[in-house]
This record gives C-alpha cells, structure tokens and sequence, in this order.
C-alpha cells in the first residue's frame, strides 16, 4: 500500500520568499561596481582582462538571477495549486461527512 506524500507548503513558500528576497537585493550590487580602472590597478593589461572579467561575470549572474527568478515564480505557483487542491478536497470531505449526518461513510 502507498504510504503517500506531504507537501510542506510553509517551506516551498519560505524557499520562494527567500529567493525573491536575494533578487531584490542583488539588484543594488552590480559586479561592474567592482573598480578596475587602470590607474587603481596598477597594470594596464591585468585592468582590462579584469574588465573584460566583471563584463562575462555581470551577464553570468543576470542569468542566473532570471533563472532564479522562474524557480521562485513556480513554487509560488506550486503553493497556490497545492493549497487550492487542498481547499477543495477539504470542502469535498465536509460536503461528504454532512451529507451521511456526520456518521463515517466508511463505517456502512
């Protein structure tokens, strides 16, 4: 016999916020803040390739960050739909048990 599942919606909800909360804050921190000028570097090549460095890096957390994004957008999807479902068997339940008089449908 299956033993089932539990989904635990306070922890995919905790997950999502968490998530979004990191995007917002990632929004204030570009990696182009990081300073490589010339001048403070010390080496004209090493600033470039630095640089050149901050730009790849910048695209790469951009990605990951809309990548993040669609993963917060789909357990708050997934909390809604499981919550939802759960209304209704819920409801569906309480219609069953009124329906019998309160007696267990089980019991006949």
């Amino acid at each position: 016999m299956a033993e089932g599942f539990k989904v635990d919606l306070e922890a995919l909800d905790t997950a999502a916020s968490g998530i979004t909360n990191t995007l917002a804050k990632l929004q204030f921190k570009k990696v182009s803040d990081l300073d490589h000028k010339k001048e403070d570097i010390g080496h004209d090549h090493l600033a470039d390739v630095l640089g050149k460095f901050c730009t790849r890096w910048e695209i790469g957390v951009e990605n990951l960050g809309k990548d993040a994004a669609q993963v917060s957008q789909r357990l708050n999807a997934s909390v809604k739909a499981y919550a939802q479902l759960e209304g209704q068997i819920a409801g569906h339940l309480h219609g069953t048990a009124s329906s019998t008089g309160g007696e267990d449908p089980g019991v006949k």
